[in-house]
């Protein structure tokens, strides 16, 4: 009995199964590829595009009906006429996978009910017989293999990323087919994020403060990583009980002990005994804020720049109250400067200082981590008219400048209808934002579809909730406006998806004729941001790349030496916790450098 013959024995009273997830896909069809499986006591099919077809035809054979989608017929056309064919009318889905906005889309458009299945996957996937008990055993010694292998050939210099590309080529010589999951390795302080999970013990037993100590021994700030860092794509995506279940909430845990600890103890941190060493940090966000505590902790004398009136960077100009208080940034600023750290705000290097005379002070090193505050535009038609903005002031306005009150030198426009142009978290604060200030409409212009967003699904969920439309495979081509100089539309044109580009993701490509407009006053652009050139245009012999990012090496040095950088000044706009993972690594780095 083959593993379709198997679920379809087990439906009980389910009339069929839909598998759009990668892993029961590969399970129920042994391919791997993208498509989803209709498995029915009748028959099964694979639903899938031309790219795969022939592969899929290979692989699964003549068990199953291979339908190939097209633009005239979609999976759920396919869906139906496989339904149709078997009379099916109860179909199970992946309940614990698949997304609201796929639920919808698949209970609108097909022609039976949709059940949960998830726990009938999970029990038939958790009964292993003796063929998968030597598939494991196998999959067991090719690893074993290749780490007994890879422990004969690392040498000091290897990168993390050369053994693992070795370790990944000696398990694919070895007969293994691919890995279940990215290969990660971590060579000591320098190759571990700044992200310790709380102690379930700790936790089970009501100890939060000895939790909270396990947090910091690694984490300078939970309270802001446990609210805003993409946990789901990260720490709890490899936890292993997701394989059967829910991942452990390692952020709300996270977050819940940083907050317990905060209203109950907020003891402030000790100053480290100082070892008279001066280094400056340039940017108060997550990198330099990470950066500055270990320094700290370390006894250097650490001075914080900050270009704007307060601390926090990004942290505070950028993410909205709703989504990280600002009070919680500011107690963390507070034990910062408990530590010793200086911190001094309007201090904009390169202009009130430049990175030279930093040195010409007394600094032994510098760590960059101005972030990325360079806005992005589309240059079409229109973005100079009153009423475009971008993200960055918009927010910056808002959050930091609290430009929503009547007394603001710098009031944020009033709008009635607005236009948010991106798919990130940026452009979800910004769109929530818009309806918080009194918006009646807000949308969300995206050029791929929804599944492709990159924004976080949480945040995704929360905009819909609040009202907020999305228009998704949707592309501005021209702002339109009156004659008095202001937005009163945005002229569109639908896309679909092509083939994949260099990035991976299927290329928008746009629908002739497909033109429509949305009357808005109002719009956006939630784009992407850069390096701010200020400093790498005041600093002479700090080379970056063509996108004016800063060039380090595997140590976080630029091309000056003592100039250390990280965060999103290097990598251009990311996330909170892998600015905080560079700042971690550019501390570690410095020390090392001081110290030879």
């Amino acid at each position: 009995m083959n593993q379709r013959e198997r679920i379809a024995a087990h439906l009980g009273e389910l009339d069929a199964v839909l598998l759009t997830g990668e892993s029961n896909c590969y399970y129920a069809t042994g391919f791997m590829g993208e498509g989803a499986a209709l498995i029915t006591r009748k028959g099964s099919w694979y639903f899938t595009d031309s790219r795969y077809t022939e592969a899929a035809e290979k692989a699964i054979g003549g068990a199953a009906v291979i339908g190939e989608i097209s633009r005239e017929k979609p999976f759920s056309a396919l869906i139906n006429d496989a339904l149709a064919q078997t009379g099916a009318k109860n179909v199970g889905f992946e309940d614990e996978s698949m997304t609201v906005a796929e639920h919808t889309a698949y209970t609108k458009k097909l022609s039976a009910a949709l059940t949960p299945a998830s726990a009938l996957m999970t029990e038939l996937r958790g009964s292993k017989d003796a063929e998968e008990i030597e598939t494991m055993i196998a999959a067991q010694r090719i690893a074993e293999g290749a780490l007994e292998q890879i422990l004969k050939e690392i040498r000091p210099g290897m990168t993390e990323k050369a053994i693992a590309a070795r370790l990944n080529y000696l398990m694919v010589s070895a007969g293994a087919e691919k890995t279940s999951f990215d290969t990660i390795i971590a060579s000591g302080p320098n190759g571990s994020m700044p992200h310790a999970v709380p102690g379930m013990r700790q936790v089970r037993e009501g100890d939060f403060k000895a939790a909270y100590e396990v947090i910091t021994s690694t984490n300078a700030l939970p309270a802001l990583s446990g609210r805003v860092c993409p946990q789901e794509s990260q720490c709890e995506s490899k936890c292993v009980r997701g394989i059967k279940g829910e991942s452990v909430a390692i952020g709300r845990l996270e977050r819940f002990v940083a907050d317990w600890y905060r209203e109950n103890v907020n003891a402030m941190p000790e100053k480290a005994a100082s070892n008279g060493i001066k280094v400056a940090v340039v940017g108060s966000g997550p990198a330099g804020l990470t950066c500055a505590s270990d320094l700290a902790k370390k006894g250097y004398q650490v001075s914080v720049f900050e270009a704007l009136h307060t601390a926090g960077g990004v942290l505070v100009y950028g993410i909205p109250e709703f989504r990280l208080p600002k009070a919680i940034v500011a107690n963390e600023v507070r034990k910062l400067e408990a530590q010793g750290v200086e911190v001094m705000t309007n201090m904009v290097i390169g202009r009130v200082l430049t990175i030279d005379e930093l040195f010409e002070m007394g600094y032994k090193a510098v760590f960059v981590g101005s972030g990325a505050g360079l806005p992005m535009f589309m240059n079409i038609p229109g973005e100079s008219l009153k009423g475009v903005l971008s993200a960055n002031e918009y927010l910056t306005r808002t959050n930091l400048m609290k430009a929503y009150t009547e007394e603001a030198d710098t009031p944020v426009i009033k709008s009635k209808a607005v236009a948010v142009v991106g798919g990130g978290n940026v452009a979800m604060d910004a769109a929530r934002c818009a309806m918080r200030l009194g918006a009646e409409h807000v949308y969300i212009v995206y050029r791929r579809g929804e599944a492709e967003m990159p924004a976080r699904l949480e945040e995704q969920h929360h905009a819909k909730e609040e009202g907020i439309e999305f228009k998704t495979l949707c592309n501005p081509v021209e702002i339109l406006g009156g004659e008095d100089g202001r937005v009163n539309g945005i002229k569109c044109v639908r896309m679909e998806l092509g083939e994949p580009d260099a990035s991976g993701r299927r290329r928008p490509i746009a629908i002739e004729g497909s033109e429509f407009v949305l009357d808005v006053d109002t719009v956006i652009m939630a784009l992407g941001t850069s390096p701010n050139p200020l400093i790498r245009s005041t600093t002479p012999g700090l080379d970056t790349n063509r996108k004016g990012c800063l060039i380090v090496d595997e140590n976080e040095m630029t091309t000056r030496t003592g100039v250390f950088a990280g965060g999103d000044a290097v990598t251009g706009a990311a996330t909170v916790i892998l600015a905080m993972g560079a700042g971690k690594k550019g501390a570690a780095a410095i020390d090392a450098y001081l110290k030879k």
